[in-house]
């Protein structure tokens, strides 16, 4: 076939490669030439913001990354920890928002595709998977469309397989018709001596590719994912890669057998940029060069050229470094499992970047600049403008009943089942909860007791008020959610999603953002063990909220002691832990006001870290001791929302007291952090429940009873009663509604 290599390299083609013209030119000192046409694929596939984080690296470098737990931190394909008795937890999360935007469900597929690759190239059987997702408003004319596809692909590749997905988000705002976000989580199980890692060892030895073959979807998907979308996003589809979560499977199985051979020296899955990005990170990692054959890489297309191979997104596919010794006894695992298993290169000791393609060679490049070399931007940023706090003469009454019905039946507030009943949440028949609750659960197979909780979690109208106090609540609701389940919050990654960062003021809440998770991290003994950073989400210039998404994962060493939100019986205290004296006075930025009244005022709740450690910590000991018998943090909706939730999952009512001299609006709604609601099943005037208050009182922790578990309904003080049922009604009826075309 005619492929010409040596075209011109115009400003118009370096701009098409998302690349400056600063940027070009310090290509061409680097290499003390032109690039050809594949060469600058390569460097294209390579500088990107995806594979580069050129924008964020400065920042993401303060963040907190080690801990007594952690065995690996950012750097590899996923964050790995210690869970005791020879065992690990190897978890991360990772955008697709572009490519869900354009083609949903293989879009939202092949993020699920990615991330379960990520966790299984570091030799983990991925156990669990969670997914955060936004779209625009419930109005906007592509929303349904976006939510039916993205949820499909999410499911179809998840169900096929074979891995729970025990938790996540679904949200809508405006913010996000242009540009939604489909973030995708994943964990797995791995002994603490058997860790592969991407960093290539010895000269000489055989590179090998592994799973499905290549072909030309995905080329240029990294580039794509590091640029805003503007009218020609149709154009873009071709970009988005195509998934087999089948094949995925069988790759999964046979790097696993493969593993147990020792026949692996560095794994490293072929994600964003294909077959450059792997090749290119496993040399550098190691201080050596790698020579390609493209000729001798498995493809599915004819007539590809180098430059497409090279940059070609196809799903489920590895690249090894193997001990030669094993090749053949490689070779015979793949072939068992029907994937291909081609030697397509080798290692060597000169730190080049070799590609040979119909006995030519068509790129020849320092291997160590290629990554060590990307540009990394002290981007200028301006502070964020906080807005004015609310006032507390102008805040809007509603009935107290009224305003929960209507909040419980809403699309920020309203079972997320219609989505997660197309997922399989049980499936290897270890999940201990159903999405719905705090945190998913799910049982540490071979282990008699032991469990971990997951939760994916950040509150975008928060961010944008106030990015610093937005990242610390991301961080602290997560670790709250953790926390309520009786789980020890080990470690979380994030999800940093954001517009341009070359417009300062974007640049600024990202800068803020990651100040604020920094140092909630620290405070809590939270450490940010890998992630991701997805920028440019915008449309024409309109960017999304900025969305810092955190995932963290949790350890129950007995999960026979777990707590779930659903009120455990009747006649039980109910106690507001945590709460400021006069239960609540934050309503800035609230579900109440942006929901009931189409007002976004005001400053996002503080977040008071000292006080959120302390009560966490307290409240795991109630659960862990047997003390609580139910809980449920508080977050959007307040005090409300929180207790018509636990009534709803355990059909079960309760009759909660008005305070003296205090706003109800303010005490039911308020949003104010470090707040749970704790059942505890003991008598009121007797000895334990004293002792309880005593022991809180020292730690400085007000833990009021507000009320009583029992009967069928939900009774908020002097507000009008709410049957239990009818909050159940209306709490599952607006997803149904929605996608069935009932409302709006």
């Amino acid at each position: 076939m005619t492929f010409d290599n040596n075209i011109a390299i115009t400003p118009q083609l370096v701009a098409d490669h998302g690349l400056k013209p600063d940027e070009y030119e310090k290509i061409v000192s680097l290499i003390g030439r032109e690039p050809n046409y594949t060469e600058l694929g390569i460097f294209s596939a390579m500088w990107n913001e995806h594979c580069s984080y050129k924008s964020s690296k400065k920042w993401l470098k303060t963040l907190p990354t080690t801990g007594p737990r952690v065995i690996q931190g950012p750097g590899e394909n996923a964050g790995v920890v210690d869970i005791g008795d020879g065992q690990a937890v190897v978890f991360k999360m990772e955008s697709h928002n572009h490519p869900s935007f354009i083609e949903p469900y293989q879009g939202a597929a092949t993020g699920v595709g990615g991330i379960l690759r990520d966790v299984f190239t570091m030799g983990a059987r991925p156990v669990a998977a969670m997914n955060a997702l936004r779209f625009g408003a419930p109005e906007h004319e592509k929303t349904k469309h976006l939510v039916s596809g993205v949820v499909a692909g999410v499911g179809g590749y998840g169900n096929s397989f074979g891995v729970p997905t025990v938790g996540g988000e679904v949200e809508f705002d405006e913010r996000y018709n242009g540009n939604i976000l489909v973030n995708a989580f994943a964990a797995g199980l791995a002994d603490t001596d058997k860790i592969f890692y991407s960093k290539a060892e010895g000269v000489g030895l055989p590179v090998v590719y592994l799973g499905a073959k290549t072909g030309r979807d995905g080329v240029g998907g990294a580039t794509m994912a590091s640029a805003e979308f503007g009218d020609d996003i149709e154009e873009k589809r071709p970009t988005v890669q195509v998934g087999d979560p089948f094949t995925e499977k069988r790759l999964l199985e046979a790097c696993l057998e493969l593993m147990a051979t020792g026949a692996v020296i560095a794994i490293q899955d072929m994600g964003a940029a294909g077959l450059t990005c792997s090749a290119v990170e496993m040399g550098a990692k190691g201080d050596l060069g790698v020579e390609l054959d493209l000729d001798k890489v498995p493809v599915r297309e004819e007539q590809m050229t180098p430059y497409e191979m090279m940059l070609s997104e196809s799903q489920e596919r590895m690249l090894m470094v193997l001990h030669p010794e094993k090749e053949a006894e490689a070779r015979a695992v793949f072939e068992k499992w029907e994937l291909d298993f081609a030697t397509v290169g080798k290692t060597t000791d000169d730190l080049r970047f070799r590609v040979m393609w119909q006995g030519k060679e068509v790129a020849n490049l320092p291997i160590k600049e290629l990554g060590d070399e990307a540009p990394e931007y002290d981007r200028p940023w301006v502070e964020p403008i906080k807005p004015a706090p609310l006032a507390k003469d102008d805040i809007p009454r509603m009935e107290v009943a009224d305003a929960l019905l209507k909040l419980m039946g809403s699309h920020q507030i309203a079972s997320r089942r219609w989505v997660y009943e197309q997922y399989d949440t049980m499936i290897q028949g270890n999940s201990l909860q159903r999405p719905g609750g705090d945190a998913g659960v799910v049982r540490v197979e071979g282990h008699p007791t032991k469990a971990l909780a997951f939760s994916s979690d950040v509150t975008p109208r928060y961010c944008e008020a106030d990015p610093f106090e937005g990242g610390k609540q991301a961080v602290v609701e997560c670790w709250r959610n953790l926390t309520a389940t009786g789980a020890e919050p080990l470690a979380a990654t994030d999800n940093l999603n954001f517009g341009n960062p070359e417009r300062p003021e974007i640049m600024g809440q990202l800068v803020h953002a990651i100040k604020g998770i920094g140092e909630a991290c620290r405070v809590l003994e939270f450490p940010i063990v890998s992630g991701n950073v997805s920028l440019y989400n915008e449309t024409n210039g309109r960017g999304i909220l900025p969305t810092p998404t955190i995932g963290g994962v949790g350890l129950l060493p007995d999960w026979s002691k777990m707590a779930r939100i659903g009120f455990a019986g009747a006649d039980q205290m109910i106690l507001l832990v945590g709460a400021p004296a006069d239960r609540g006075h934050h309503l800035g930025q609230s579900i109440y006001l942006r929901d009931l009244f189409g007002r976004k005022e005001g400053l996002p709740p503080p977040v008071d870290l000292q006080h959120e450690k302390r009560t966490g910590d307290w409240v795991r000991k109630l659960i862990r001791s047997g003390v609580a018998t139910a809980v449920h943090d508080l977050s959007d909706g307040g005090l409300a929302v929180g207790l018509a939730e636990m009534a709803v999952a355990s059909g079960i009512g309760a009759e909660i007291v008005d305070l003296e001299d205090t706003d109800l609006t303010l005490q039911y709604f308020s949003e104010d952090q470090g707040r749970y609601v704790v059942t505890v099943h003991l008598d009121p005037q007797g000895e334990e429940i004293a002792t309880l208050w005593e022991e809180a009182k020292g730690l400085g922790i007000h833990a009021p009873w507000i009320g009583t578990t029992g009967g069928t309904d939900l009774v908020l003080g002097k507000a009008r009663p709410l049957s239990v049922a009818e909050l159940r009604k209306v709490h599952e009826a607006w997803f149904p509604n929605f996608m069935d075309g009932a409302v709006a």
